[in-house]
């Protein structure tokens, strides 16, 4: 128990206590290599569950450090990595309930009674997790490409027949036409491969979860036009991952990517309200 007050108690995830658990994390190195272990509540004797805790320096993880931090890209870099090499070997064993980068407590004291005082909203999202495993669906465009000879040809030809020697003016308009055009067929194609997940969707998952798109360097030269987590039951896993391939066949022009299998970090909150009707929310 980290006394000293020079440490905080830094929580990685919710588990429930299990002695196969216990021996998983004997060995296993947390943030700066701490030693990962179980803080449970004593007052729980009908669901054992635990934080997965390691203690971390405060000079480093206070509040006013932690602001600090967060401007340094290595050292996130280092703690997020930890955080989810350990996340992620809790996750091959048992259900988790992974928590937000960062989260530490005073002490172990106060942990426990943090641990004690959600323990409802805990056990339920345990319970919504048990058997299930996240995984991430991608599109991504190709980057937008110069028209080909033949295009341009065929796009000269429907459109100024009457005039066989187009002005430079008239040719880049020509071109910017064809590109326009090769682009919103990739974009309805877009549509239809998300309108074919939503189907796959429904028959192999339980909850979605639709992040931002990503951009910039996690990217490349490509356009991701959607970015979907999935908790799909472990036994429809395989199904659910070769449906996906089997769609993304009738797809060429894009490109389907599925990650995972994933700890289920989407999904360590319940799901938000809808702020307006279904059929609205459909429509728009």
């Amino acid at each position: 128990m980290n006394t000293d007050g020079t440490s905080l108690t830094y929580v990685y995830a919710v588990a429930r206590q299990t002695e196969r658990l216990e021996a998983l994390l004997v060995g296993l190195g947390g943030i700066d290599d701490a030693p990962v272990t179980l803080l449970t509540d004593a007052s729980d004797t009908t669901t054992p569950l635990a934080f997965v805790i390691s203690h971390v320096p405060q000079d480093e993880f206070s509040e006013s450090a932690l602001k600090a931090h967060f401007e340094d890209l290595e050292w996130l870099e280092g703690v997020a990595r930890a955080h989810h090499e350990v996340v992620q070997a809790v996750a091959a064993e048992a259900t988790v309930l992974p928590l937000r980068m960062a989260t530490v407590y005073q002490d172990d004291p106060r942990a426990r009674q943090a641990l004690g005082e959600q323990r409802r909203t805990l056990v339920q999202r345990m319970a919504s997790l048990d058997a299930h495993t996240e995984y991430g669906v991608k599109i991504y465009l190709p980057p937008p490409a110069p028209p080909t000879g033949a295009e341009s040809s065929a796009e000269a030809a429907a459109s100024d027949v009457e005039a066989p020697y187009a002005s430079p003016g008239k040719a880049y308009l020509q071109r910017r036409r064809v590109q326009h055009h090769a682009r919103e067929r990739i974009y309805e194609q877009a549509q239809r491969a998300a309108a074919a997940l939503e189907v796959i969707a429904a028959r192999y998952t339980s909850q979605r979860v639709r992040h931002a798109p990503q951009t910039g360097a996690l990217t490349g030269p490509q356009e991701n036009v959607l970015n979907d987590a999935y908790l799909v039951r472990d036994a429809d896993a395989d199904g659910f991952r070769a449906a996906i391939a089997q769609s993304a066949q009738d797809f060429p022009e894009i490109r389907i990517e599925v990650t995972g299998p994933w700890a289920p970090y989407s999904f360590a909150m319940p799901p938000a309200e809808p702020s307006v009707p279904a059929d609205e929310e459909r429509a728009s």
